[in-house]
């Protein structure tokens, strides 16, 4: 007994040097985009380039210790220069005004709008998970996990979904990965959003209709969906097919973040009723690559179930499913899980997924692409079987007794609490 003891300390010591040389290995806690061949970014006339070739961020380079202990990841998709296009605001669309400052615990980002109304947002590929560290884990001088993590997300991961997305017939905000220089009309922004690489999409609200859906009332969140329940009650139904559609294109795509905030609504009046039709937003963890010791322990599904790599088939579901899905779908029929994941088998072809992938810029298909068409086409193919197990966790899984996320100031009466179609 004593020699397993001193087997296992001495294993556990091992590691621990493992780990610390790993996360040391990297001084730096955040990095920004690099641009080829251009130096003294500052001095730079950009309104002379109508594109330039930029890499992501350098931050995730790493030796192979450092792979090892924290995984290969997307580490060179990050890192891999592409070429982008160069935009300024004033011209960008006929030109935008700045709205105001957004973002979440990672994602900075500013709000947009154009002169009839549309709203857009420039959103960092780079990520600032400074709020996410735990304060033991900057005691304990861990916070490269959770900064080094980022490279487990690929860079370039929505521009593909959105084709994907076309293709599945569900609803995306249309991103676009522009290059933004210091200028004007970012004002005291610059310091912040100026010579950085931005994701350029469509906001999920919005009183203009942006979308091909005809008779649009207004595109709200899902904050304001369910403020809107409250007053029409039964007149407002979501889509239900639509919804259902969605969320096994979240499972088709291996992204695990789908809470309530990162969901808008195009609501649709039709024969005297208004229609919800739920437009998915915010693609960071699609395609969620996780390798190394490190990660494969904080991702099991004993100690984080609802991230969830991205593999040729799902090992663990009930890890995907949310209070947002008890919320909207506990009482959608089998059948509908069914009919859906049937149409998307139609849909998504071997000739749609590769040519949705091939969309990448060359250097990046040569990393990723390959692998993950085949990882795509996998799941693909066991949708139905994802989709009946979906449902069937539905069943099961109880009603939400507190408000979805970003829905703590609606005043809720009745059930609707509970759920979407609760009296």
């Amino acid at each position: 007994m004593k020699k397993i003891l001193i087997i296992i300390g001495a294993v556990l010591v091992i590691f621990i040097i493992l780990l610390y040389w790993s996360l040391n290995s990297t001084p730096k806690v955040y990095g920004t985009s690099t641009i080829v061949n251009l130096d003294n970014v500052d001095s730079i006339n950009f309104k002379e380039y109508d594109s330039l070739t930029i890499s992501a961020s350098s931050l995730y380079e790493a030796n192979a210790l450092k792979k090892l202990m924290q995984g290969e990841h997307y580490r060179e998709a990050w890192a891999t220069p592409v070429k982008v296009p160069v935009v300024f605001l004033d011209t960008l669309l006929g030109g935008l005004t700045i709205v105001k400052e957004g973002g979440g615990n990672q994602t900075k980002s500013l709000k947009l709008e154009d002169s009839i109304g549309n709203k857009y947002a420039l959103r960092s590929i780079n990520k600032t998970p400074g709020p996410l560290i735990p304060e033991f884990a900057k005691t304990l001088g861990l916070e490269n996990i959770i900064i080094d993590g980022i490279s487990a997300q690929h860079p370039y991961a929505a521009t593909i979904v959105a084709f994907l997305a076309d293709a599945a017939q569900v609803l995306h905000t249309a991103p676009k990965v522009y290059f933004v220089p210091k200028q004007d009309v970012l004002k005291d922004y610059n310091e912040d959003y100026g010579n950085k690489l931005f994701l350029f999409e469509h906001e999920t609200e919005s009183k203009t209709n942006w979308t091909t859906i005809s008779n649009v009332r207004t595109i709200i969140e899902t904050d304001d969906l369910q403020e809107l329940k409250l007053k029409l009650g039964d007149t407002l139904k979501i889509d239900e097919h639509a919804l259902v559609r969605a969320r096994l294109f979240d499972l088709f795509i291996g992204d695990w973040d789908r809470h309530a905030k990162q969901w808008g609504w195009v609501i649709k009046e039709e024969n005297g009723k208004q229609i919800a039709i739920p437009l998915p937003a915010d693609r960071d963890n699609a395609f969620f690559n996780i390798s190394g010791i490190i990660p494969k322990i904080i991702s099991n599904k004993n100690v984080t179930p609802e991230v969830r790599p991205f593999t040729d088939d799902i090992e663990f579901l009930p890890g995907l499913i949310h209070d947002f899905d008890a919320y909207f779908l506990k009482s959608t029929a089998a059948s509908v899980f069914i009919e859906e994941a049937q149409n998307l088998q139609k849909l998504l072809t071997d000739p749609v997924i590769e040519n949705a992938v091939r969309q990448w810029p060359e250097q990046i298909y040569q990393l990723d692409g390959l692998d993950i068409e085949n990882k795509l086409k996998s799941r693909r193919d066991q949708l139905q079987v994802y989709a009946e197990e979906f449902q069937r966790i539905l069943v099961e899984k109880p009603y939400p007794t507190s408000p979805l996320k970003g829905s703590d100031d609606v005043e809720f009466n009745g059930h609707y609490l509970n759920c979407f179609e609760c009296y």
